[in-house]
């Protein structure tokens, strides 16, 4: 591991089942997380996400491959790993029983924190994640965003190095969305470190340094959003969708396109120079369109394709 990194993980392989039934979820992944970046794994369903975080947290054991977490080997020393990470999981697992600031302090204890301690640092996280006034309030007097909030204030009650973020903001409306953002900026700033999952191209996209795009357990693409975009996709994108659509990109689009990708009643014209598509589209009528710069779902969709996953 080199003296930047945070976490390494260095040919990381995991399958579940025997014989004919046997899958593999994780396919000789390596990545590494300098300290102070956000990085990011992307891909769809299924794709090896939630396995990755779960290894590397020494909460499900590799079949083969090397992780270091904070200087510690896992999942040999996970244990002592984890009093140095804190985690947000997919789905809130607040306890209902307690109000907000009994969810912090019991959460406390798990890492012998004394009580004293704890309950001096309650107040700075609940000002941190806009809950002051919901103190003692109960988990079920909550919004979803107030939980999601909480559930971050909770993952940072131990002060921790590396925070583990899994679809943080799933389910949240825009608002909600946007103060958590600004909240993990506010981490970054500080110098915190965070491992993110998303399925929101726009919250990659604002918040990652670096990203991994995996797919099938295997990693299909690292880096900047920026520099992925650039490597995978041409620079300009025109969404066209009305009547008369694919007749118009059969003529027109794909000619004057780079790649054409066609999803239900929209056609994606890809191209670096739009100017021939926008010329020709001004002459038609009953199609409307939209020209716009490429971004990370384009990259997302080009590299594991539009098809549904379950």
């Amino acid at each position: 591991m080199s003296s930047t990194a945070i976490l390494s993980v260095a040919n990381l392989r995991k399958s579940y089942g025997t014989g004919q039934m046997r899958s593999t979820v994780i396919d000789g992944i390596s990545f590494e997380l300098r300290r102070g970046e956000c990085y990011g794994l992307l891909g769809p369903n299924g794709a090896g996400k939630t396995t990755t975080m779960r290894l590397c947290l020494g909460l499900t054991a590799p079949d083969s491959g090397e992780i270091n977490l904070v200087g510690k080997a896992i999942p040999l020393d996970a244990r002592p790993a984890r009093v140095r990470v804190g985690v947000v999981p997919q789905g809130d697992n607040l306890d209902p029983d307690f109000t907000v600031s009994e969810n912090l302090l019991v959460f406390g204890r798990y890492f012998k924190l004394r009580d004293e301690e704890i309950k001096a640092r309650i107040p700075k996280l609940l000002e941190f994640a806009n809950l002051t006034a919901k103190a003692d309030a109960r988990i079920i007097e909550l919004s979803g965003g107030m939980k999601r909030r909480l559930t971050l204030a909770r993952a940072l009650i131990n002060d921790p190095d590396l925070i583990f973020m899994d679809e943080p903001t799933t389910g949240l409306d825009p608002q909600a969305r946007h103060m958590i953002w600004d909240r993990l900026k506010t981490l970054l700033s500080e110098g915190k470190t965070i491992l993110l999952t998303t399925h929101f191209m726009d919250e990659a996209e604002r918040l990652c340094d670096r990203l991994a795009v995996i797919d099938h357990g295997k990693m299909i693409a690292e880096g900047t959003p920026r520099t992925l975009i650039a490597q995978h996709i041409e620079a300009e994108v025109v969404e066209v969708y009305g009547e008369n659509v694919h007749t118009w990109s059969e003529r027109e689009g794909r000619s004057k396109a780079a790649r054409v990708e066609i999803s239900g009643e929209t056609v994606f014209c890809y191209t670096n120079d739009a100017q021939p598509l926008l010329d020709s589209l001004q002459q038609m009528q009953g199609i409307r369109y939209l020209h716009r710069p490429a971004n990370l779902e384009d990259l997302f969709l080009k590299l594991t394709g539009r098809e549904m996953r379950d």
